[in-house]
């Protein structure tokens, strides 16, 4: 499967949402990775039919999707960040709704259903009304909804937004399972869940495409930039003002503190090893960084 944009562009009125952003995808996952504003979730909902680009094109396998229809909606499982659930449906109820509105047949739906069912693990919540779920358990329904149609590209805004730890991890491996013959696009905010799922990287800023490549060779680019260093209380101020710091955390009896900068923030700073995470406030500073990244 190939997923060709060329010059995609999204504007709102004045503002210009997605930029002339060019880039083809093959099988696998990537991440997408930018601070609020960045274009995200406008171009996932371009990918997805929600949105009509402004201009440009988009191909699957050497096809305009302009040409394709129905036949490319079919293509696209998308799991939005807010869903629309009517809280007086179970989740069977639901998922039998968003198959009818899918144009699959009522026998074929049956067993997919029960198998999605089992796989988010809402087996035993079936015939339970989803007002009455956590936001966990609607996430999850969310995700079961986005794979009824069986996507060949699965679109996922937010994916493990009010999952605990234990769902982000199984979340993690049927990810990493469903993508060996699909294209997955996935943004969220937990830049560790990217770092762990992600084939490729892709890293957008002000609507345009910044980088494209996977995390090692990305890190790469800022090696030689992550210190950490031990401090007393009253410096972490001002190394806060000075420098970008990832990280402070209590280590034993003394204060570490995590920085990225082009230099070395003290005559004991200590080299680390790049992340992604460190690589994300590299490219968008303090203020991004605090918005937009979970630690």
């Amino acid at each position: 499967m190939e997923l060709r944009l060329e010059s995609i562009t999204k504007t709102f009125k004045d503002k210009i949402a997605v930029d002339n952003l060019t880039i083809t995808l093959n099988n696998g996952i990537y991440g997408l990775l930018g601070p609020n504003g960045s274009g995200k979730t406008t171009l996932m909902r371009v990918l997805a039919d929600v949105l009509n680009e402004t201009k440009g094109r988009i191909y699957v396998n050497g096809r305009d999707k302009k040409n394709m229809g129905e036949e490319y909606r079919d293509l696209i499982g998308y799991l939005p960040q807010d869903i629309g659930f009517y809280s007086n449906f179970t989740a069977e109820k639901f998922l039998y709704y968003v198959a009818a509105l899918k144009g699959i047949e009522k026998r074929d739906a049956i067993e997919k259903i029960d198998e999605l069912l089992a796989l988010v693990n809402l087996e035993e919540d079936r015939k339970r009304k989803i007002g009455r779920f956590s936001g966990g358990m609607k996430q999850r329904l969310g995700i079961a909804q986005a794979l009824l149609n069986d996507p060949k590209i699965l679109i996922l805004d937010e994916p493990t937004a009010g999952l605990d730890p234990n769902e982000r991890i199984r979340f993690k491996n049927l990810i990493a399972s469903l993508s060996r013959n699909r294209i997955v696009i996935l943004s969220t905010h937990i830049v560790s869940d990217i770092e762990f799922l992600a084939n490729d990287i892709i890293i957008m800023k002000d609507g345009k495409l910044l980088e494209k490549n996977t995390t090692s060779k990305l890190t790469e680019k800022i090696r030689g930039r992550v210190w950490t260093l031990e401090v007393d209380e009253d410096e972490i101020d001002i190394l806060n003002k000075e420098y970008k710091v990832a990280n402070t955390w209590l280590e034993e009896k003394c204060i570490k503190v995590r920085i990225v900068s082009d230099k070395k923030p003290g005559d004991l700073a200590v080299l680390q090893e790049p992340n992604l995470e460190d690589l994300f406030l590299y490219y968008f500073g303090k203020e991004d960084s605090k918005n937009d990244r979970i630690n």
